[in-house]
């Protein structure tokens, strides 16, 4: 289309005459390899125009038949997402850390469980409010963390 465009644009259309329209050149595409290409509509300035073939194609995970946003089972939609419904940003991005899991008991955290945030390592001992050094908790696992924490504080 784009060629039958610059025909009617320069009456007859020569090599030389589609050369102000279309280029050879190199390619940046959107993973970070370049590539060479004949006839690329393109400006003096070096604009050009995208070609759907660039495009990358991205699957994508289905959602399981059984889920649904109302079945209260945001940790499923949390490791899914990134983001459950109702949480904070910060728990949603702990929660995809451990797959849903405590890093105390290893159990599955439930939409009932109250969550905590938890330094791994304690602020009083020097650790950072980062997310490296952040996990979730249930609330009792979190107590008795903190209480071996403080014991520890105690004998060093």
């Amino acid at each position: 289309m784009l060629r039958a465009w610059t025909k009617s644009r320069c009456q007859k259309a020569s090599y030389e005459k589609l050369g102000n329209y279309f280029r050879h050149g190199m390619v940046k595409l959107s993973n970070g390899k370049e590539r060479h290409e004949s006839w690329l509509f393109q400006t003096k300035d070096g604009i050009q125009l995208w070609k759907h073939k660039w495009t990358p194609i991205v699957r994508h995970t289905l959602i399981r038949p059984e889920a649904t946003l109302y079945d209260g089972n945001w940790t499923y939609w949390a490791n899914r997402k990134g983001q459950a419904i109702d949480t904070p940003n910060r728990v949603a991005k702990l929660l995809k850390k451990p797959k849903g899991r405590c890093t105390w008991c290893g159990q599955f955290f439930t939409p009932s469980d109250f969550i905590e945030v938890d330094h791994i390592v304690p602020r009083s001992q020097g650790g950072k409010d980062e997310y490296k050094n952040l996990q979730l908790l249930h609330r009792h696992c979190h107590d008795d963390k903190t209480a071996l924490d403080e014991e520890m504080m105690l004998y060093s």
